[in-house]
């Protein structure tokens, strides 16, 4: 693939080539679904507060994955447009640009950048569609809950691929299959599965605002063959992996922290770029 030369204004906001990858039918769905959605103030439209600016890597970086800065790093927050991510790692000292297919949720990171004196490229494009972007251009790529709103994880992949330096860096949060697979309410057996694990097509829309789905878009089930096969052969090694913990066994039955007892809403994977000297096993020495 041919690279393009990375916008350098963060003023700029740049259209990728529409994607030949995902359905224009469901890019369109959920792009205007977010759109609606930081209208209503939907939770992952909500700005960073100031207090987490105080310690901006922290609350991006809750793992410690990506070490004690990220100062002078080129980092790509990609489908995380909304006024947190970019901006907190751009004052965290990255040089970042975010990618996210909602034009509103961008105009957020715009604002908030403005407002605190930042510097951040923003671009407007499908995640499995980065051809806006240059070869090998970031050192960390930091993918916020997102692949369930494409239909096939794989172009998704090759895309971060790409754009990821050798060595580099790639933090991915994706939705449990499980947790798309079961019922958002309980009943006289807990947490029952109502969707197969071998389909098809748009999961059901969500019609109650739990948390693990998000009303109005639409998600796709991927499985574990997809999730962590395919992200290796795209060329990553699996570094670290977490569960983020939402349970509460205090909480009221039927809500997001009851229902994350019995069933995991997300995983989160640290992966590395192979190739480079970074990845070169070291030299064995002989007499």
């Amino acid at each position: 693939m041919k690279s393009k030369r990375k916008p350098e204004s963060a003023s700029l906001q740049h259209s990728a080539t529409p994607s030949l990858r995902a359905p224009a039918s469901a890019r369109a769905h959920n792009r205007r679904a977010w759109d609606e959605n930081v209208q209503r103030q939907q939770r992952h439209t909500i700005p960073a507060t100031s207090a987490q600016y105080e310690h901006p890597l922290a609350h991006v970086d809750p793992c410690g994955w990506l070490g004690e800065t990220v100062a002078g790093k080129r980092l790509l927050c990609l489908a995380a447009g909304g006024g947190k991510h970019s901006t907190l790692f751009a004052a965290a000292g990255a040089i970042v640009t975010v990618v996210d297919l909602s034009a509103r949720q961008l105009e957020q990171d715009r604002l908030i950048a403005r407002q605190r004196g930042l510097t951040i490229c923003a671009v407007e494009a499908s995640m499995d569609d980065l051809s806006a972007l240059a070869d090998a251009s970031f050192d960390i790529v930091v993918h916020p809950v997102s692949t369930c709103y494409v239909p096939d994880v794989r172009p998704v992949y090759r895309e971060v691929a790409r754009v990821t330096a050798p060595g580099g860096i790639y933090i991915s949060q994706h939705k449990q299959p499980v947790s798309q697979q079961a019922g958002a309410q309980p009943t006289d057996h807990g947490y029952v599965l109502t969707e197969p694990y071998y389909r098809s097509g748009p999961l059901p829309p969500m019609l109650l605002d739990l948390h693990h789905r998000e009303i109005g878009t639409q998600e796709f089930l991927h499985r574990w063959e997809e999730l962590l096969g395919e992200l290796c052969k795209a060329g990553f090694v699996i570094e670290a992996v977490s569960e983020p913990k939402h349970a509460d066994p205090l909480a009221g039955r039927g809500s997001f922290k009851h229902r994350s007892c019995y069933v995991p809403p997300f995983i989160k994977i640290k992966a590395r770029r192979l190739g480079g000297e970074a990845n070169r096993p070291p030299a064995i020495w002989k007499p």
